[in-house]
């Protein structure tokens, strides 16, 4: 998500942060994988088509990489979206609490630090603030861009953008209430819990959803 002002074609994300956080500006941003502007999902606040497609985008390649290790192992019982975190080192304390929040607010999906991951967080600085994005590879990852997260709550920026993973739009004209409504409240918008809406929006996702990947590759 970036900032109404200097977003050039788009950006993604909502994020506002600690005064104390502490960033490293002499990091740069991941290099862009060929074809990202078809598949992030960049954050214009008014959106865009390209941007909802890239948040799909991104949903669709997390649900096939979870489906392919559940058609291999059908006995597991839960169904666990695994993410590595190794690169985002600085975000560390905020990625903790956004994917407890999400567990705690949803039950049909779970997200989990590990190896072989489904999506990575990345660090750095980039002018498009943070986004979701594929790599082209059918795999995700999420960017959680330094002076963003300075400006907004670095929490809800993480929290929102881990929302696109778990297969939620962006809904920029929502209120503070709704944590995908990213950075359209404003910097004063401290909120970083999905409300009652988003929470079943997830659980219905990840049950119908999975089913329906699990069709395609078993």
């Amino acid at each position: 998500m970036r900032h109404p002002k200097t977003a050039i074609s788009a950006i993604a994300g909502i994020g506002l942060a600690f005064a104390t956080l502490g960033v490293a500006p002499t990091a740069t941003a991941a290099p862009a994988p060929a074809g990202e502007a078809a598949t992030s999902s960049y954050a214009a606040y008014e959106g865009s088509k390209a941007e909802a497609a890239g948040n799909k985008a991104f949903f669709d390649a997390v649900l096939k990489s979870v489906a392919e290790k559940r058609a291999a192992n059908p006995g597991a019982q839960a169904v666990t979206v695994v993410y590595n975190a190794s690169n985002a080192p600085t975000f560390a304390g905020q990625i903790a609490s956004s994917t407890s929040i999400w567990n705690a607010a949803v039950s049909n999906v779970k997200l989990q630090a590990g190896s072989n991951a489904d999506f990575t967080y990345r660090e750095g600085n980039d002018s498009r603030g943070s986004y979701a994005s594929t790599d082209g590879h059918g795999r995700g990852y999420i960017f959680l861009d330094y002076a963003q997260n300075q400006q907004y709550n670095s929490t809800r920026v993480t929290a929102h953008e881990t929302g696109h993973v778990l297969g939620l739009p962006d809904h920029y004209s929502g209120p503070c209430s709704e944590l995908m409504s990213g950075g359209g409240p404003g910097t004063s918008c401290q909120n970083a819990q999905p409300n009652a809406a988003e929470r079943s929006r997830v659980n219905t996702l990840w049950a119908n959803g999975l089913a329906a990947a699990l069709a395609k590759v078993s």
